[in-house]
């Protein structure tokens, strides 16, 4: 005789654990983090460009300030996000390269604060389109690079979290950071409530990410309509946009 009440018992236990699939794709559904707004994309079909100054040599400063300009030449903001950290005066800190000319030089130097939090690392875009993630101190290998955008700490490298990060940590902050997924398209991560970099640093490995890169911390906003989300302010250095043609 079939015993209904244990195997309802063993039913329950499995989905609790994530152990039974419901999908019928060989893998347990994943439920969506709230804490955090994603964005993924597949920079050769939709290359991500970056932009810190107007032809009149002014910051575009915030998102909308981007976006105005673009619009006057056809093309339409799909996503945009701070990209990196910057001085006082708007200026990148660290590596910046624009359309192939580096703008501001690559900072290997010691200091406070998450940007020297070693390792730290380049966001980089090639001529060809391709996207990566690599520590500071690997850069001068890379070639052909069309955009990149220097900062730090990296969050993950080869897979592992960046370990001056604490799980028990109390710094809860708003976060924004990119990585490079399995497949090499990429994923920019914007946290909708302060979190620690622990768990932000987490999330982006759970999400398949071998390296990752944090990008700034409570100056960060992002745009992103398809998914309701529309900061269009802030006083930015550089911002990292995909767009298309209208």
């Amino acid at each position: 005789m079939v015993n209904l009440k244990g195997l309802l018992r063993e039913f329950a236990f499995l989905i609790g654990a994530g152990l039974f699939c419901l999908n019928g794709c060989g893998q347990p559904e994943q439920k969506e983090d709230q804490r955090f707004l994603t964005f993924q994309v597949n920079p050769r079909k939709s290359p991500i460009e970056m932009y810190w100054k107007n032809d009149d040599g002014q910051r575009f400063g915030s998102i909308k300030g981007l976006k105005v300009a673009l619009a006057l030449n056809k093309r339409v903001l799909r996503f945009a996000v701070n990209g990196g950290m910057f001085k006082a005066d708007g200026s990148p800190l660290g590596l910046y390269i624009e359309n192939g000319v580096v703008k501001a030089a690559l900072d290997t130097s010691s200091g406070k604060g998450n940007f020297y939090l070693k390792p730290n690392g380049v966001f980089f875009i090639k001529q060809n389109n391709s996207a990566g993630i690599c520590p500071t101190s690997d850069f001068y290998w890379q070639r052909d690079i069309k955009f990149a955008t220097q900062s730090g700490p990296l969050l993950l490298s080869y897979g592992e979290i960046h370990p001056a990060f604490n799980p028990a940590s109390k710094n809860l902050n708003i976060r924004n950071g990119v990585g490079i997924l399995p497949d090499n398209s990429v994923i920019f991560a914007t946290s909708t409530q302060p979190v620690i970099l622990f768990d932000f640093a987490n999330f982006l490995k759970q999400s398949g990410c071998q390296f990752a890169l944090y990008l700034d911390g409570f100056v960060s906003r992002t745009y992103l309509p398809e998914k309701g989300w529309y900061q269009l302010d802030g006083d930015f250095g550089v911002i990292i946009a995909v767009t298309y043609l209208k």
